[in-house]
């Protein structure tokens, strides 16, 4: 009997214990979370980078590896997000979303950008280098660069850097090997009237026409011919609807990185080296991808029967000298000093 009221006792207590410990108006502490399940902290900045072009592209690489290198030096407080494949718009939707704010980043060609800032012109100077590596010096030397910078500036823009895809090439049914069969010949081109002059100058037609249009415009016998990067050659099947490439490299094909001026201005200078130590690195690494992948586009273009034809020294003497009325066209665009410094001090003729 004194063990059953001794019990009756302790459980009476119970309840007045437990009352001191957790009263009723407080809930139950829950243990912290492990450090490995905490939610990850948002970025800083979350940024958009539009392109025009596939994946399977440089200047996708180039976007990449930029946006890579953003989000590694800034310890992931600065995020760019990648839109491909136009999801964003056009090229020329592009450059005028990044000079609005819009669209933070860029990376296209120069041909669009040469609407809002018409001395860029100097790029479509056609059939003026023969090696990439004379390209990217120019590119680099500091003193022409400042001239540069300064022109997207003013058009609003933050230029962080020029990577390419190489050489534009010509491709056709037809193989070219002397001036006169240039006659005739249709050729898809850009939208641009340097292109379009240059073509011309060559007894050709110029046709500019939509990109996703070509390869069956090409199918049909709409146009001739077209002019693009090997690797662009290679990755639309233009091998399966043409039988020459002419080794013309008539254009480098320039890969621009762009970004909203004010944007770049907004930021602090810590931040503003971050963009630019990326952007370089970035650019080194499109470049070496672009000559990597020239060579194995022009094995792939020959294994799959399309001839590669070289274009003599004749025959570019004769194509340079029916290009005199394009160069003056773009030296009273662009300016003969600007002219001369993309040339290293020389006169386009």
């Amino acid at each position: 009997m004194k063990r059953i009221c001794l019990l009756l006792a302790v459980l009476l207590l119970l309840p007045c214990a437990c009352s001191r410990d957790f009263p009723e108006s407080s809930p139950v502490p829950e243990a912290p979370l492990p450090e490995e399940t905490a939610a990850e902290e948002p970025a800083a900045y979350n940024w958009l980078l539009g392109i025009d072009s596939p994946k399977e592209t440089i200047t996708y690489l180039y976007a990449e590896k930029f946006a890579a290198e953003v989000s590694l030096l800034s310890g992931g407080s600065m995020k760019i997000n990648i839109h491909t494949d136009g999801s964003l718009g056009s090229d020329m939707v592009l450059i005028e979303g990044c000079k609005r704010g819009t669209v933070t980043f860029v990376v296209q060609t120069t041909a669009p950008q040469v609407n809002f800032m018409p001395k860029l012109a100097v790029f479509d100077l056609p059939v003026l280098y023969n090696s990439i590596q004379d390209v990217r010096n120019a590119l680099d030397n500091p003193e022409f660069m400042r001239t540069i910078d300064d022109i997207y500036i003013s058009g609003g823009f933050k230029l962080l850097g020029y990577a390419d895809q190489t050489f534009r090439v010509l491709s056709s049914n037809r193989r070219i090997t002397q001036i006169s069969d240039f006659q005739g010949q249709t050729i898809r081109t850009m939208d641009n009237p340097l292109h379009m002059a240059f073509w011309q100058a060559l007894g050709a037609t110029p046709t500019p026409l939509a990109f996703g249009d070509l390869h069956t415009a090409l199918l049909l016998g709409h146009v001739d011919g077209q002019e693009n990067p090997y690797a662009v050659f290679v990755a639309d099947n233009f091998h399966r609807v043409q039988g020459y490439v002419m080794q013309t490299n008539h254009l480098p094909h320039l890969i621009s990185l762009v970004m909203n001026n004010s944007q770049f201005n907004a930021l602090d200078i810590q931040q503003q080296a971050i963009l630019l130590k990326a952007a370089e690195t970035a650019k080194l690494y499109a470049r070496q991808q672009a000559d990597i992948w020239e060579i194995e586009k022009i094995n792939e273009i020959k294994a799959s029967g399309t001839e590669i034809v070289p274009i003599s020294d004749e025959l570019l003497d004769e194509i340079k000298r029916a290009a005199i009325p394009v160069y003056d066209q773009i030296i009273e665009q662009a300016g003969i000093d600007l002219v001369r410094a993309y040339l290293g001090g020389a006169d386009p003729y």
